[in-house]
């Protein structure tokens, strides 16, 4: 396929390793849509693709409105650029409201209920006002709209994926909504086809090499849809093939100059829900399949943080400790660490805040 494996290419072309982004905007701009159900995991996995990168430059550039946070696919929340997020959204929006379509008739959620939640939103948050989940929800309790449980969280969603509100600025260490037609000023508007392209340009740039597979899996648009965006950006796009399988990247990630490659033989530490595993649907080129039960114990769907050495999962770690005594505690999966793996280890933590 390539000269080096796909593991160590994909570290490079999802600044992982070198080169690295300038800023926290950047690096969610070039990676379109950065996994984010875990607040302060994704924060740290942002922090670590740029030049210098801190938790605290992630959250400014939340507070300053060029990164939000939203459900753009697969009904999962996800860090991605404020400009972007409109067209995201009219893209792939409509497949996860008519999946959700079930669940609603089950809690009584009907057009009526998102109706009235609606309009309380926008009296609540006009001229741009940030309110906190539980202070929008305290409001449709009061009205008389989440009788039944769990429906609080489905009209924050339903309300998010048709670009009514979104997750801005953080306030005392949460969150808060606001309303996108007043957060984000300026937004990109791309026609359909445009759309689909930039969406699978962009996927296969950031996260290639990769599959179509994979990117149907990671925008769960629909096969026709999958098919116009692959062929809107293959010619901007380099192929090759492996095992059979062929896959598509960023035409530069192939060469791979000297001091990227070394360092993407190098050792990692990402947090748990990185995209460096999440981005696709086949992880088996990063993450032998003997040990994915090592990731996510029982299948529960919480991914433990990961070591990285040479592009491959090589164990997993947790933090211990606190103040002064925070240190981590890494688990290998085969042979046991190295004392030079353990102090390389010990300082990539260092500078994982």
């Amino acid at each position: 396929m390539v000269k080096f494996g796909i593991g160590q290419l994909r570290l490079v072309s999802q600044r992982i390793a070198a080169p690295m982004e300038a800023g926290a905007a950047d690096v969610v701009r070039w990676m379109m849509a950065v996994q984010a159900q875990d607040f302060n995991g994704a924060v740290t996995s942002v922090a670590l693709r740029f030049q210098g990168g801190t938790r605290e430059a992630v959250l400014a550039a939340l507070d300053a409105g060029t990164i939000v946070r939203s459900w753009p696919m697969r009904g999962t929340l996800h860090f991605v650029p404020a400009e972007d997020l409109g067209w995201m959204l009219r893209t792939t929006a409509a497949r996860m409201v008519a999946t959700s379509a079930r669940r609603h008739a089950e809690l009584g959620i009907d057009d009526r209920l998102i109706g009235a939640a609606r309009d309380i939103a926008l009296a609540e948050m006009r001229d741009g006002k940030p309110i906190s989940r539980n202070e929008l929800i305290a409001l449709w309790r009061k009205a008389g709209l989440l009788e039944v449980k769990e429906r609080g969280y489905h009209l924050i969603g339903h309300l998010a994926m048709t670009g009514v509100l979104c997750f801005g600025p953080v306030r005392g260490g949460e969150q808060q909504l606001v309303l996108i037609d007043s957060w984000i000023p300026h937004p990109r508007r791309l026609e359909p086809d445009e759309a689909l392209g930039e969406l699978a340009l962009r996927y296969f740039r950031s996260h290639g090499p990769a599959t179509v597979k994979d990117f149907g899996w990671w925008t769960k648009l629909r096969a026709a849809d999958v098919k116009t965006a692959v062929a809107l950006a293959r010619q901007n796009l380099e192929s090759s093939w492996y095992d059979g399988v062929e896959y598509l990247m960023d035409p530069a990630s192939p060469a791979l100059p000297g001091g990227e490659a070394h360092e993407a033989s190098g050792l990692f530490l990402l947090p748990g829900f990185d995209e460096y595993l999440l981005g696709y649907q086949d992880r088996s080129a990063a993450l032998r399949p003997e040990f994915a039960q090592r990731i996510v114990p029982g299948g529960n769907g919480v991914f433990r943080p990961t070591i990285i050495r040479d592009g491959q999962v090589t164990g997993t770690w947790k933090r211990a400790g606190k103040g002064v005594d925070r240190r981590i505690e890494p688990t290998s999966f085969s042979r046991r660490f190295t004392k030079a793996e353990l102090r390389l280890i010990e300082r990539r933590f260092a500078t994982l805040r």
